[in-house]
């Protein structure tokens, strides 16, 4: 999975369930199925088994457009959940939901809560947080590219598989060693603009995009022409 996740408290829902004094039904939409949906359910029991006040109530809701879709038809309609999981792509549709949603800041300050948004890595923080330094949405499940190695094929190719892999420099030595050998197709890669773009941008602290990356206005340009990028992308070409 390559997204990152958030958790938006849906407006005026959680302050009222703290003064409750019978159980409170919360209810929470997420996007998880597989492993990931066995390990939030796992998550909901244990909570709902440690306490008496409330119990959450999960509920999958499709893929990750499918439920943030359904959440906004849900608050349309008056019937939004208290908690919903919406994927980094909903982000800014999220932070322009003024009146929708309640940011999680402010929802902790409203309950009293001691919440500490420094103990979050900066780098999953930063894409949730507002350029006055406040926290929007609870970073929940962040995913990070990994580099898959077939240490045979560079065995066969006379490379020593624990051969240091940790820049795309290194990576691009290895590839070309690799072709001289006879291999045809030495690289694959998936989600191009989330790993050679995006990634790689934050990486070097490299704007993505104006607007600090868009946080700081809607009008917005993409700024990944930069000579980094650039630089990264003919690379990329050179390994083809």
């Amino acid at each position: 999975m390559k997204h990152a996740i958030s958790i938006l408290a849906a407006s005026g829902t959680l302050g009222a369930a703290q003064a409750a004094m019978a159980q409170t039904e919360i209810e929470f939409w997420h996007a998880f199925t597989g492993r990931l949906g066995e390990l939030v359910a796992e998550q909901v029991d244990t909570f709902n088994a440690a306490q008496s006040d409330y119990m959450v109530v999960a509920s999958h809701k499709g893929n990750y457009s499918e439920t943030l879709n359904a959440g906004i038809a849900a608050f349309r309609a008056g019937e939004q959940p208290d908690i919903l999981m919406v994927f980094e792509v909903g982000t800014a549709t999220m932070m322009a939901a003024q009146g929708a949603v309640k940011p999680v800041h402010e929802v902790m300050a409203a309950a009293g809560a001691d919440f500490d948004q420094s103990k979050y890595i900066g780098s999953v923080k930063g894409y949730y947080t507002s350029p006055d330094g406040n926290m929007l949405s609870l970073p929940f499940n962040s995913s990070t590219p990994v580099l898959w190695v077939n240490r045979d094929m560079l065995s066969e190719a006379g490379i020593d598989p624990d051969i240091d892999l940790s820049t795309w420099e290194s990576v691009g030595a290895v590839l070309d060693d690799l072709k001289a050998a006879g291999v045809d197709c030495p690289l694959t890669t998936a989600w191009q603009s989330w790993v050679h773009l995006e990634n790689f941008s934050a990486y070097h602290n490299t704007p993505f995009a104006t607007k600090e990356n868009g946080f700081a206005g809607t009008d917005t340009e993409l700024a990944f022409n930069g000579p980094a990028q650039v630089a990264h992308i003919g690379a990329m070409g050179e390994w083809a």
